[in-house]
């Protein structure tokens, strides 16, 4: 196992009609800002709750946050911020609203250079003299944003990946049944996106990792387990229960300390969401399995890991083990009813020098565990997700 640290702050409120309890978390003299998204906010009346929950605070709101929240957006919020004394904010919503938070956060105290820096340190986390405080109360379970330091923002055509260690919310409510009222479209990705965080965490190479390899073992048998039936059932509180918290520990850092990580996928599924407007979900699902089929020799011991502890693979050759497991992960994506090929979203083989310029253009030019991925590679994993 790796050398690392781990260090995780967040107070994690777990359960159903628990959102009167903000009045316990947020100082009683401060200044609120709510964010949020689209109109499922109100209309679901996950917004009102957590406004009676703040009680008789100065409260103020933004809506609108796009689900790639842009620059330009959140500027916007950043002037209220400034403007109105605001400090401390709530995300109401999933990842976007969350991501927002911790970029405004940021945002509006920073005087160590313009706004925009913010967005061009890539990986290294930002050394912040100060952030406005926060919380999320999460309406989708999916990116992990609510247990973790880092977001990613879309800016000219672009996603920007950032961290710092002062906007780790301070708290974040789960109430599964909040998120009762969801599309089956936004659930399946939710889980993509989970089981996506879990592999990229997961399938390198070994380090003798073992408490990390069955929790993450873990979280897939899990989404595996209740992938469907949550979609099914989306009133069924244990099975989207357990969609809510592993999509939390798939990102906050438990899984993925001391082992190396591989987030190919992510890094060229952002540059065709960017491109091409496909939820970022959808481009996971598309990218994972040509991602583990072209690094299958440099993933071997792990992906034969994968075929056997996961899907139960034990059986026929090396090579048959792990094409199988790609095969099955495949076949699960598309049992959530995600299609998993560019072409099936109108993609040609002639749009695929776009998405290598960009990653070019945004620095990703040598990506995977072992930072052998080069540009001829990402679009050979491309042309292989055709």
């Amino acid at each position: 196992m790796n050398k690392f640290d781990f260090y995780n702050p967040t107070h994690i409120v777990f359960g159903k009609d628990r959102l009167n309890e903000l009045d316990k978390l947020v100082p009683k003299d401060a200044r609120v800002l709510v964010l949020y998204g689209g109109g499922s906010a109100k209309s679901t009346g996950t917004l009102q709750k957590a406004l009676n929950g703040l009680g008789e605070r100065t409260v103020f709101e933004f809506g609108g946050i796009e689900p790639n929240p842009q620059f330009n957006t959140l500027m916007k919020a950043v002037e209220v911020v400034r403007q109105d004394n605001i400090d401390f904010l709530i995300a109401v919503g999933g990842g976007s609203v969350m991501d927002s938070a911790k970029f405004i956060a940021l945002a509006a105290p920073w005087d160590q250079g313009k706004e925009e820096d913010l967005l061009f340190f890539g990986h290294r986390p930002i050394q912040a003299r100060k952030a406005i405080r926060l919380g999320t109360v999460v309406t989708l379970p999916a990116s992990g944003s609510e247990m973790n330091f880092s977001g990613v923002i879309t800016h000219n055509q672009g996603k920007f990946v950032f961290s710092c260690m002062a906007v780790f919310p301070e708290f974040s409510f789960l109430d599964p049944t909040l998120t009762y009222s969801l599309p089956a479209h936004q659930i399946a990705n939710g889980i993509v996106d989970t089981f996506v965080h879990t592999t990229e965490q997961y399938l390198t190479y070994p380090v003798n990792a073992g408490f990390q390899d069955r929790t993450a073992e873990g979280i897939l048998q899990t989404l595996i387990e209740i992938g469907r039936k949550t979609i099914d059932e989306p009133e069924d509180y244990d099975a989207r229960a357990n969609l809510v918290w592993c999509a939390t520990m798939a990102l906050n850092g438990l899984i993925g300390a001391g082992v190396p990580q591989d987030w190919t996928s992510h890094m060229i599924g952002h540059e065709v969401t960017a491109l091409f407007h496909i939820d970022h979900g959808r481009t996971l699902a598309v990218l994972l399995p040509s991602v583990l089929m072209v690094l299958k020799e440099q993933k071997r011991a792990k992906l034969l890991q994968y075929a056997e502890r996961v899907w139960k693979i034990s059986e026929g050759s090396e090579d048959l083990r792990i094409e199988e497991a790609i095969t099955k992960t495949r076949k699960f994506f598309e049992s959530l009813g995600v299609k998993t090929h560019l072409a099936d979203y109108d993609i040609s083989d002639t749009d695929i020098a776009g998405v290598v310029l960009a990653l070019e253009k945004h620095g990703q030019t040598t990506l995977s565990e072992k930072r052998t991925v080069t540009l001829d590679i990402s679009r050979q994993i491309l042309l292989a997700a055709m």
